[in-house]
């Protein structure tokens, strides 16, 4: 700091008589020079990291940039991106509120299934077991918007999402749609959501046997047994959906879908070894 003053004066006062008022030593001051001539080592990797904490809508803290740096050939400790990282002053930035929870729980108007699952959220391999549920966002213009998705425990990747004004039949059977894609041949897969009435009526239950998938539920008011896909929709909302006013439902839709493509495809994931989801179901 006080060679860049003496710097910055050097043309107005003698240099001698700015090296004492500051009392900096004449060998001190040459070596800050000859330091601050020297280029940056880091300065590659600083472009890196300022780049992907854009790109990353400013959710990436170090140890998520310290992986995608290694993976893109930086071979620097995480404390180092840390410190540079804090240098830069970039912090992680996510945007909570409160909002109402949606609840679709309306007793007991179809058949329960058994909780297969038990809150043993372990599956390795993808395409075996999936979480589903319906959350609400509030719109600018005073509506609701209702978001239907089914995840992929295993590699956390969202297999279908649909959007819709009313959280009914239409909506959970239009999401069923998106995921019969993903359905392999020989595989039963396991279907985990909550006692919300959709999902109790006989014509939904019917549909998951004709695709071949084993229904589980959680317990009555219990979200921990269905925890994969509350953290994503929390995860969705802080790190996306806050941070914009959405004026409506097209909004909403367009929104969910960048948010989808980005967490599927480029965001990586420290529990699964710096992978994002697709690429942890393609080395499955």
């Amino acid at each position: 700091m006080k060679a860049s003053i003496v710097s910055s004066l050097r043309s107005h006062y003698a240099l001698q008589e700015l090296l004492r008022a500051l009392k900096l030593p004449r060998a001190t001051y040459y070596d800050r020079l000859k330091r601050n001539q020297k280029p940056d080592k880091y300065a590659k990797v600083k472009v890196f990291i300022q780049k992907l904490y854009s790109k990353t809508r400013e959710t990436y803290g170090y140890r998520r940039i310290h992986d995608a740096a290694v993976k893109h050939g930086f071979k620097y400790a995480e404390e180092t991106i840390r410190r540079l990282m804090s240098d830069m002053g970039l912090k992680v930035s996510i945007y909570s509120k409160h909002t109402a929870q949606y609840h679709s729980y309306k007793g007991r108007i179809g058949k329960v299934a058994p909780n297969v699952l038990k809150q043993q959220f372990n599956a390795k391999q993808p395409l075996t077991v999936f979480h589903t549920d319906v959350t609400q966002v509030r719109l600018y213009n005073g509506e609701w918007g209702y978001i239907s998705a089914i995840t992929d425990e295993a590699s956390r990747e969202v297999l279908a999402a649909v959007v819709g004004t009313s959280p009914n039949k239409a909506l959970i059977h239009a999401t069923l749609d998106k995921l019969k894609p993903h359905l392999r041949p020989g595989i039963r897969p396991i279907l985990h959501s909550d006692q919300g009435w959709q999902y109790q009526i006989p014509d939904y239950q019917r549909r998951l046997t004709h695709m071949n998938i084993c229904q589980s539920m959680s317990r009555k008011g219990n979200c921990h047994d269905n925890a994969p896909i509350e953290s994503f929709f929390n995860l969705m909302k802080r790190e996306c959906l806050n941070r914009y006013q959405i004026n409506d439902i097209t909004a909403l839709r367009k929104l969910v879908k960048q948010y989808i493509q980005w967490f599927n495809n480029e965001r990586i994931s420290r529990n699964k070894n710096g992978l994002t989801p697709v690429e942890y179901r393609n080395q499955a």
